[in-house]
């Protein structure tokens, strides 16, 4: 008798978990089926761009693979350029469309995809300080024999190995541009801000400084770049953004942002 009660009892408890699962499973089925449409594309780029660290997407937050979450838009209307630059967030970050091509016109004030940026996003991806950061670090032959640094995060630094091959193939006359490099990892502020350099996290590389164009070492905003477009060409291949279609143009400035390329959208 009490063993009959026994198995009806199990058999219950059986039943019953079997629908908690299958509840379960089914109302997380419906919920990403609901939210996978109103996912902001820029969501979308950062998942496909960095799938090591970045587990999915809600309408309005990114979750990390370690459970981190970070808000995609936090609400603040109407800010300014120099607000995005300041205290952006990841919308932000996405707002600005770069176009693989050709530099076929100046660029329009203040368009300069990749220049603002979500300083608590690649802290957590490549490290929250130099010394972080530093052991990720290494060693990159590059075009004129000389040895540069740059992190192995996401692949970087295997990206940039590639281009400096690609580049070491390009006629004589370009090698000049790729000679004496102004500089790769270095933990420091931009210029005259608060903000932390993409250099701080070995993910920028900026070429000889002798041939290039910056905006504050020129102290106006008149357009000018020496840098040519072959160059350019072979860092947008592997995932680099150039710092030469920015309103405050930087032409020797070239980081891995593949989020911003994954598109492969072209210049008209």
């Amino acid at each position: 008798m009490k063993l009959n009660i026994f198995k009806r009892i199990s058999a219950v408890i059986f039943i019953l978990l079997s629908l908690s699962v299958s509840f379960n499973i089914s109302k997380s089925s419906i919920s990403i089926a609901d939210t996978s449409e109103n996912i902001p594309e820029g969501l979308n780029k950062l998942l496909r761009a960095y799938p090591d660290f970045l587990d999915s997407a809600g309408e309005n937050t990114l979750y990390w693979k370690d459970g981190t979450e970070m808000v995609y838009n936090d609400g603040i209307e109407n800010k300014s350029h120099d607000e995005k630059l300041d205290n952006p967030d990841l919308e932000d970050m996405m707002s600005q469309e770069y176009a693989l091509g050709d530099l076929l016109k100046e660029p329009e004030e203040n368009f300069e995809p990749g220049r603002i940026r979500y300083e608590p996003f690649f802290r957590k991806m490549y490290g929250d300080n130099a010394s972080e950061v530093k052991q990720n670090i290494e060693n990159v032959k590059w075009v004129d024999g000389s040895v540069i640094q740059f992190s192995r995060v996401n692949g970087a630094s295997d990206k940039l190995r590639l281009v400096a091959e690609e580049l070491s193939q390009l006629p004589a006359e370009y090698q000049k541009y790729l000679r004496n490099i102004g500089g790769t990892f270095v933990w420091r502020n931009i210029a005259g801000t608060s903000r932390l350099s993409n250099h701080s996290f070995g993910t920028a590389i900026d070429i000889n400084t002798k041939f290039s164009d910056y905006w504050q070492w020129n102290k106006n905003m008149t357009y000018s770049n020496r840098i040519p477009f072959e160059i350019v060409e072979v860092f947008e291949k592997y995932g680099f953004i150039w710092g030469g279609k920015w309103y405050h143009y930087d032409t020797m400035h070239f980081e891995y942002r593949p989020e911003l390329l994954e598109n492969k959208k072209r210049l008209p």
